[in-house]
């Protein structure tokens, strides 16, 4: 199984309407580990780590978003592997 961790901020209108707790269910629904957060810019950020499919996965989902939310753009960067990484939460 190829493992593979990336790094994206996703813009449009992503706060305020639950897009971290979906994310978080999201990522948790194809076994990732890492972290979501809002900015101070009104964007959301994510690192996500795990199988390299299920991670491709994640970034196509990160484009539709929660329900509510409409994404803008989603920036993606490769990050090198993280074993500290364990689960998948919020981050405030």
């Amino acid at each position: 199984m190829a493992e593979k961790t990336i790094h994206a901020v996703i813009t449009g209108k992503v706060q305020g309407v639950f897009f971290r707790a979906c994310t978080r269910d999201e990522a948790l629904r194809h076994n990732l580990s890492g972290w979501v957060r809002n900015r101070t810019d009104g964007s959301v950020e994510v690192l996500i780590s795990g199988d390299a499919n299920q991670v491709e996965r994640m970034i196509s989902w990160l484009h539709r978003g929660s329900p509510a939310s409409r994404v803008v753009e989603v920036l993606v960067d490769k990050r090198p592997e993280d074993p500290t990484l364990r689960s998948f939460e919020i981050r405030y």
